[in-house]
């Protein structure tokens, strides 16, 4: 496997640890895990921590990155020195998804995309701890998208990590949520087939943070009465909505969008392949990974798993709101050695 060298960032007075980032281009032809073939293979990666330090993979939700701490990183209040993921006892390994944004393999709008699996962001992973050479993961911890693809590096390369913490994530899309994603990407293929992509994202992702959170969360929020806009009412909600749909757009392609959102409904791990000892927590208000899924999960996993459940208002993105909860249950998960 050829290296190309993205960056390598040096070491200034004050700095807790060297961070060095790549791009790994992958064997070719690189066969995906639903038959295809993807065209100029590679994964972006950043690797974060003291050198020799037990290396955790941490891994987020279909819009995260490699950047995982500090100003630029999407989970600062979990991962850093001092922090649920420590940066001063661990390296840490961030990846920018196959199909996502960043520096990997992804749509650029001029040709199809093919159908990515989270066991293919699992095989890319597993390609990159090869090439690091270090010993095995001590962990992945994987959040929403990020969970999906850490069982899926279990079940398929167990070899290379200690244990996986899954937090919102299950072996299998809920239908439900299968449905409300199908109508998201079908708003962005319409956009797109008319030239305002960036239209059809901002509507998908408004709908998606509709499914995020909760209704308490909503009703604590934005119960006040609508105001009159010309010929007709704007509700609070809106507001709320839309500017986070014009977030999302700035930062985000409607392709990578599409390709992500499917490769979660795609998603499907047989407990049974996973021998690997797993954390899973659920939050009991999660619209889109419900309890009932992950305590299946659980149970499937047999004495292999423990499951962890908190109560947050809000919903699927507590992983991003719930530092305090989750920050302990990842410190002591980790501090653990597998059996």
């Amino acid at each position: 496997m050829a290296q190309e060298n993205l960056l390598e960032r040096p070491r200034h007075a004050g700095d807790a640890a060297p961070v060095h980032e790549d791009v790994l281009r992958l064997p070719e032809p690189w066969v995906l895990h639903h038959g295809d073939v993807l065209d100029r293979p590679r994964m972006a990666y950043r690797v974060e921590g003291p050198p020799g330090a037990p290396l955790v993979a941490v891994l987020g939700g279909m819009s995260a990155h490699r950047v995982l701490a500090g100003a630029g990183g999407w989970w600062p209040q979990i991962v850093g020195p001092g922090l649920g993921i420590d940066t001063d006892r661990h390296r840490v390994l961030g990846v920018d998804y196959l199909g996502g944004r960043g520096d990997s393999a992804t749509p650029d709008g001029t040709a199809p995309f093919p159908p990515i699996s989270a066991f293919d962001q699992a095989a890319a992973l597993a390609a990159i701890v090869r090439r690091l050479g270090a010993d095995p993961l001590h962990a992945i911890v994987g959040a929403s998208y990020g969970g999906m693809v850490a069982l899926a590096f279990a079940a398929n390369h167990p070899e290379l990590v200690g244990r996986i913490v899954m937090v919102s994530a299950a072996h299998k899309a809920q239908v439900l949520s299968t449905a409300w994603r199908s109508v998201q990407r079908q708003i962005v293929r319409e956009a797109l087939a008319r030239g305002a992509g960036a239209e059809g994202l901002k509507l998908a992702r408004a709908l998606a943070m509709a499914t995020y959170r909760t209704a308490a969360e909503f009703s604590q929020r934005f119960g006040g009465a609508p105001r009159r806009d010309g010929g007709r009412f704007r509700f609070p909600v809106e507001d709320y909505l839309f500017a986070r749909g014009d977030d999302y757009v700035r930062r985000y392609r409607a392709e990578s969008f599409l390709a992500l959102s499917e490769s979660i409904d795609l998603h499907a791990v047989d407990p049974a392949s996973v021998t690997v000892p797993a954390t899973l927590v659920a939050v009991r208000e999660d619209q889109l990974v419900p309890i009932g899924d992950v305590r299946e999960l659980a149970a499937r996993l047999g004495p292999r798993a423990e499951l962890i459940e908190i109560d947050s208002l809000y919903g699927h993105d507590a992983f991003l709101k719930e530092s305090a909860a989750l920050g302990p249950i990842i410190r002591r998960t980790l501090a653990e050695r597998p059996s």
